[in-house]
C-alpha cells in the first residue's frame, strides 16, 4: 500500500483567506494560473485544474497512490489574527474532512489548530480528532514569528504526547525575508531553513524529551537536519546552553524522528536511510505543488524492497494507524 504523507489540501477559503494578507499580491503568468506574492516573491501559488473536485483521485490513479493524508500547505493558519485563525480553521478543517468523506477509502485529514490561542487550539483537536478520518495535526515551522518551543505552547505538547496523536511539520514563508528577494529565495531556501531551525529548537528545547510519545514527522527529508547533527551534537558538548534542556546529544532526538521523502533527492534519501534508518521514513509528493511527484523517486533508491515497502506505505500505516 503506498500511502503519501506530504500532499496538500486545495481550497478556495484558504487561498481568499491567503490573499487578505497586507501585502500579498497577485501576479498570473499564464491563463488558469496564479502567484500569490509576497516582497517580489511567491508566496503561494495555484492552478484552476486543482480545484476540480477528481483532481486529486485521478493524480493518485495516475500515480498508484493508494491513500493521501491531506494537510493544508504554508501558511496554514498561522499567520492571520486570532479570532480569524480559530474560525479559519474549524471552517478549513470541516472542508477537508468533508472531502475526505468522499472517498473514505483514499483520504485522510490532518487537522490544523488556532495555536495563537491555546485554549481555542487544544478545544479544536478534541473536537475534530473524534472524526473517523482524522489522523493527526499539521502544523507550521513557526506560529507567525513565534517559534514552536514558545513556553506558551507547553499544554498542546502535552496533549498531544497524552493522546500520542502524530503531528506532521511544513515549513511556513520565512518571517525575515531581508536579502532574499530574488530567484523565490523565501521558499526554494528560506523553507528549508524554516525546518531546520524550528528543529533545532524544539531539540535543544527538551520538548521532545519532555513529550517522547507523539510521532512527529519532519518535511522535505529534514531538510539541512541530517547533514547538521554533529554539529548540533558539538554545540551540547561546548555550550551549557545547547544542554540546558536536555540530558542527551541532539541526535538521539533526530534519529527518534520522522522524515517524508520529500527531498525528492537519491543522495538526500540515502542519507536519512544511513542516519535514522527506513523505519523512520515514510512517502510524499508534496502535491499538486510538484508535479512530478509519484513514487519512482523511492522506488529507485538502491535498497532492499522490504525498505521501500516500509517507506512507501508500511511505516505510515503503523505510525498513523491506518
Amino acid at each position: 500500500m503506498r500511502i503519501d504523507v506530504h500532499a496538500h489540501f486545495v481550497n478556495e477559503r484558504f487561498y481568499d483567506a491567503i490573499l487578505t494578507i497586507p501585502g500579498i499580491t497577485v501576479r498570473s503568468p499564464e491563463p488558469g494560473a496564479s502567484e500569490l506574492r509576497y516582497n517580489n516573491t511567491s508566496y503561494a501559488w495555484r492552478r484552476e485544474a486543482w480545484f476540480d473536485p477528481d483532481h486529486c483521485l485521478k493524480d493518485m490513479d495516475a500515480k498508484g497512490i493508494d491513500m493521501r493524508l491531506l494537510s493544508l500547505t504554508s501558511p496554514n493558519v498561522h499567520v492571520f489574527e486570532t479570532a480569524a485563525q480559530i474560525a479559519l480553521a474549524r471552517d478549513l478543517n470541516n472542508d477537508m474532512f468533508r472531502y475526505c468523506e468522499r472517498r473514505p477509502d483514499r483520504f485522510r485529514g490532518l487537522a490544523s489548530l488556532p495555536l495563537a490561542d491555546v485554549p481555542a487550539a487544544l478545544a479544536e483537536l478534541d473536537r475534530v480528532r473524534t472524526h473517523p478520518l482524522f489522523c493527526g495535526v499539521a502544523m507550521g515551522s513557526s506560529l507567525n514569528k513565534i517559534p514552536l518551543n514558545h513556553k506558551s505552547l507547553e499544554p498542546v505538547w502535552g496533549r498531544l504526547d497524552a493522546l500520542k496523536i502524530p503531528v506532521v511539520e511544513h515549513p511556513v514563508y520565512p518571517a525575515n525575508t531581508e536579502g532574499l528577494d530574488e530567484y523565490e529565495l523565501p521558499i526554494r531556501v528560506g523553507f528549508m531553513f524554516e525546518t531546520t531551525v524550528a528543529l533545532t529548537r524544539m531539540i535543544y528545547a527538551g520538548i521532545f524529551e519532555r513529550y517522547p510519545n507523539f510521532p512527529y514527522i519532519v518535511a522535505h527529508t529534514g531538510a539541512a537536519l541530517l547533514m547538521l547533527m554533529e554539529r548540533l551534537d558539538n554545540g551540547y558538548r561546548i555550550f551549557p546552553d545547547c544542554r540546558r534542556d536536555i540530558s542527551k546529544l541532539p541526535s538521539e532526538y533526530c534519529r527518534k524522528l520522522y522524515y517524508d521523502s520529500c527531498s525528492c533527492s537519491v543522495e538526500a534519501q540515502m542519507l536519512a536511510h544511513r542516519v535514522v534508518g527506513p523505519e523512520r521514513l515514510m512517502f510524499g509528493t508534496d502535491y499538486p505543488y510538484i508535479a512530478h511527484g509519484d513514487p519512482s523517486h523511492v522506488e529507485q533508491l538502491p535498497i532492499s524492497a522490504e525498505d521501500k515497502q516500509a517507506i512507501l506505505g508500511g511505516n505510515a500505516k503503523r505510525v498513523f494507524g491506518l
